[in-house]
């Protein structure tokens, strides 16, 4: 198991206190694993609504356009509740592009332009998505999308703390379920970070090199490259996505 170091700050920094539990190497199909209940884990923090031994666990290793990363993979891990859904971030601290000029803890529009790490939520039948985008720098960016690049709610509020060390940074976010659009069938993760020619588009799932066109520029929004995925391989069949008013 892989832990990163603990570190501390303060508000006025932009950087949270918070230490995150490890973020395990896991094996399974490429870049994510599904991880089972474990003994001795409960149920903690300011949201005591899920349970921690119940989640999903990704690393992105790949590029945009399916070349490894050259660094240590970008981790992500999902933890599902009866509340919502906490998502959790262990990653590189690049600090390319310098820090956006916004309040950490805050939404920043046009936050994918900076070094950042996203999520995004899908149901694939009716194109309906939650986008969600976290900076080490304390930003975040919560976007609720209808139909491909369509964005009809955005900035929304998220709870948000970030731990960050020299070379490593640790993010944790709480989504409430009302945020994810109803019945969310597939994922996928990304990670950016650079500046310029050295901008570099990471990818959980990326486009398979057999398939890319010549000149063709990363693209997020490809929504036929994500991958399966269901709360219900850890809450159970029964369990059913909470309704939400945002999406009626």
């Amino acid at each position: 198991m892989e832990s990163l170091p603990r570190v501390t700050g303060s508000p006025s920094t932009g950087v949270f206190a918070s230490t995150l539990e490890p973020l395990p190497r896991t094996r399974g199909q490429r870049g994510g694993a599904w991880a089972g209940p474990s003994v001795g884990t409960s149920a903690k923090g300011a949201h005591e609504c899920w349970t921690e031994s119940l989640r999903m666990d990704f690393k992105i290793e790949h590029t945009w356009d399916e070349f490894p990363v050259k660094h240590e993979p970008v981790f992500v891990r999902v933890n599902p509740g009866d509340g919502g859904v906490m998502m959790e971030i262990s990653a590189p601290f690049f600090n390319d592009p310098p820090a956006p000029l916004g309040e950490p803890g805050k939404p920043f529009n046009e936050l994918w332009d900076y070094e950042v790490v996203e999520a995004f939520f899908l149901n694939d039948i009716t194109e309906q998505y939650l986008e969600v985008e976290l900076c080490p720098h304390g930003q975040h960016l919560v976007l609720l999308l209808s139909g491909r690049r369509n964005v009809w709610k955005q900035e929304l509020d998220l709870s948000f703390k970030v731990s960050r060390g020299e070379t490593k940074w640790e993010g944790k976010a709480y989504l409430p379920w009302c945020y994810f659009p109803p019945n969310v069938t597939k994922f996928n993760s990304f990670a950016i970070h650079g500046s310029k020619d050295k901008r570099n588009y990471e990818a959980l799932y990326p486009v398979p090199q057999h398939e890319l066109q010549q000149g063709q520029k990363p693209d997020f929004h490809r929504l036929e490259y994500f991958k399966p995925f269901s709360f219900n391989t850890l809450l159970g069949e029964e369990w059913k996505q909470p309704e939400s008013e945002l999406w009626l």
